[in-house]
């Protein structure tokens, strides 16, 4: 029979500002040791796992220290450190905006992750401001993706984080995106998009798709250059990609996009010489626990409008 309890405290401290792997054995299986279904679960081979085994690196509640032979238990939580990748740092600063005993409001990098995912974990927004900040338990509300810049809110007390995402689960936060990207005469603006966008796992472009519209976004141009326009993307839901997928679906594509309107492949590690023209400029919500209204802009420019000269040649597609 189950039992029903919650999720105890990590028994491992963070390291690098990384939280310790978390997981819950099933319950059920036919794993005889803990071992068994490590090595199974984690596709790192027997030699590995036993390793870990022998550096005492797997504990159990209360860092209980868990060997090769500790037996199987339904349920039971196993913590570990992963291994760090060997990451390339991001050589661009995550400005704070502003802070309290609630949140962190951060002015994210182009290029850097928001929180720790597949190959970028210390170099991510959230570890590198729970070392800078000495917030060991600082979360996440939302994210942004990597090659994005811009506004990110975190959150101080894990208790509150629930509080905090609601504001972007019940749509009640407003945000207001920049973008710079071609512009096209002939294209009718300001205009709401609506389109079902999908994203496949393992698959690096979403894709729209037939059926009910899941992803809307208000597009207008705020100015433009020649051939650049400078464009103001208000999104009304969130799903991934959405304003890169809309922009390239009307015929201006974002200037720097690696996916959209073909895949070009990744960007390469170190390759910070051309971000993605996409930045959260603003965040606007009314704060759940202290009632405060908020309301707060990057202070970050993209950088194809205020260098035009060395982005207009270029102007007709992304990298």
């Amino acid at each position: 029979m189950r039992r029903k309890r919650g999720i105890p405290p990590s028994p491992l401290p963070q390291r690098h500002g990384v939280d310790a792997v978390r997981i819950r054995l099933p319950w059920q299986g036919g794993w005889a040791t803990v071992r068994d279904h490590l090595v199974e679960r984690l596709a790192a081979g027997g030699g590995v796992v036993d390793a870990m085994f022998a550096e005492g690196l797997f504990v159990g509640e209360g860092g209980l220290r868990l060997t090769a032979e500790t037996a199987y238990e339904p349920g039971m939580f196993v913590w570990f450190h992963r291994e760090l990748p060997d990451e390339e740092r991001v050589p661009f600063p995550v400005d704070v905006v502003y802070r309290d005993e609630h949140i962190v409001v951060a002015d994210k990098p182009h290029f850097l992750a928001t929180t720790p995912r597949g190959s970028h974990v210390a170099e991510t927004a959230l570890a590198r401001l729970r070392r800078e900040l000495d917030l060991p338990e600082l979360g996440a509300a939302h994210r942004l993706d990597r090659l994005t810049a811009g506004l990110v809110l975190f959150t101080v007390r894990p208790a509150e984080r629930g509080a905090y995402q609601s504001l972007f689960r019940d749509r009640l936060i407003g945000k207001e995106y920049e973008a710079v990207a071609p512009h096209v005469p002939g294209l009718a603006l300001p205009r709401t998009v609506r389109s079902r966008i999908v994203k496949e796992r393992g698959v690096p472009a979403a894709r729209e798709v037939p059926g009910q519209p899941n992803a809307v976004t208000r597009v207008e141009l705020a100015e433009h250059r020649d051939r650049l326009g400078r464009y103001r993307l208000t999104p009304r839901t969130g799903q991934t990609h959405q304003l890169r997928v809309h922009m390239s679906a009307l015929g201006v594509p974002l200037l720097g996009d690696p996916l959209y309107p073909e895949v070009t492949g990744p960007v390469p590690a170190g390759d910070f010489r051309r971000p993605l023209q996409l930045l959260a400029r603003v965040l606007e919500f009314t704060d759940p626990v202290t009632g405060l209204d908020h309301r707060f802009v990057s202070g970050r420019e993209l950088e194809a409008w205020s260098a035009f000269g060395a982005w207009s040649a270029g102007a007709a597609g992304g990298r």
